[in-house]
């Protein structure tokens, strides 16, 4: 594990920046930054930028020096790189169209939930986390789901992060009581909205329930990624749980990956098993693996 910077050539500010990364994981470029007293306004997605005065000090500090180019190629080996479709400005228009196609005429109610899923606090739950579930969905979606199906999934994925709070099981209650709340009178039958992401709190849906069947995999799409999405993924989860110390964290962490395991089938939808079962399977497995050995 190690942090790397690049040489200060960037100019911004009246002054040129370094960048700041890690070759491992969000939390350890986190630890680093506060180390050496950069404030946390300087990190941009995944690297922080640092003014031409900084850069001596944070080398010695142990910032490993390299060239712009080695720089790059680090943070997308590590994993950590988010690609520019998924950056903030970015995500919020395409989230508001998709909100608009989803209830239209009801902005307020949509910014409203983009405020939330914008929260500081988040690293995984994040308005990304919402996009990619809604991108899963539209290739889940077949010619047998009707128009009232595909609505509630949709505001069912809108709603089911829109309270987070690290608090397993009642983040999803009080999702669903907002989603009931915000949407009665909006659509018909805003209890089965409320519904789905109840769901979301242990992703086994009945066999047979074609809507919850979708939610619950769109959900779970990130764990059949690519290694480097993964490693995303995992990284931003550790992010999200920083104030827990690293054996009490391995510890939870691997009771989550051994109940995900455990899921017969993982993916309840064929389309899902399809996609994304096979890497789910690897990944998951890959991650265990790396918990029972940082465990012992």
């Amino acid at each position: 594990m190690a942090v790397y910077i690049d040489p200060p050539l960037w100019p911004a500010h009246g002054t040129v920046f370094s960048h700041l990364v890690s070759d491992t994981s969000l939390t350890e470029l986190h630890r680093f930054a506060e180390n050496a007293g950069i404030s946390s306004r300087a990190f941009d997605v995944d690297h922080y930028d640092v003014p031409a005065g900084r850069y001596d000090q944070l080398v010695r500090l142990g910032a490993r020096e390299v060239d712009g180019g080695s720089l790059v190629r680090i943070l997308i080996n590590s994993g950590l790189r988010v690609p520019a479709r998924r950056r903030p400005d970015k995500v919020r228009t395409a989230l508001l169209t998709r909100w608009e196609q989803a209830l239209p005429g009801e902005t307020n109610v949509g910014r409203k939930l983009m405020t939330r899923w914008n929260e500081p606090h988040r690293r995984y739950h994040t308005a990304v986390h919402l996009l990619d579930v809604l991108e899963a969905l539209d290739t889940l979606f077949c010619e047998r789901d009707d128009a009232a199906t595909r609505q509630h999934v949709r505001l069912a994925a809108w709603f089911h992060d829109a309270v987070y709070e690290g608090k397993a099981g009642a983040d999803e209650e009080r999702s669903a009581a907002l989603a009931d709340a915000e949407l009665r009178g909006l659509v018909e039958n805003p209890e089965e909205v409320a519904r789905l992401v109840r769901l979301t709190a242990g992703h086994a849906p009945e066999e047979g329930d074609r809507a919850g069947q979708l939610l619950c995999d769109a959900d779970l799409a990130v764990l059949g990624g690519s290694r480097a999405d993964y490693k995303r993924y995992a990284s931003a989860v550790r992010e999200e749980y920083a104030h827990i110390p690293d054996a009490d964290f391995t510890r939870g962490r691997t009771a989550v990956v051994e109940h995900l395991i455990a899921l017969d089938p993982l993916y309840r939808t064929a389309e899902g098993r399809q996609r994304w079962g096979e890497s789910a399977e690897r990944n998951l497995r890959a991650e265990l693996a790396a918990l029972l050995h940082a465990g012992q």
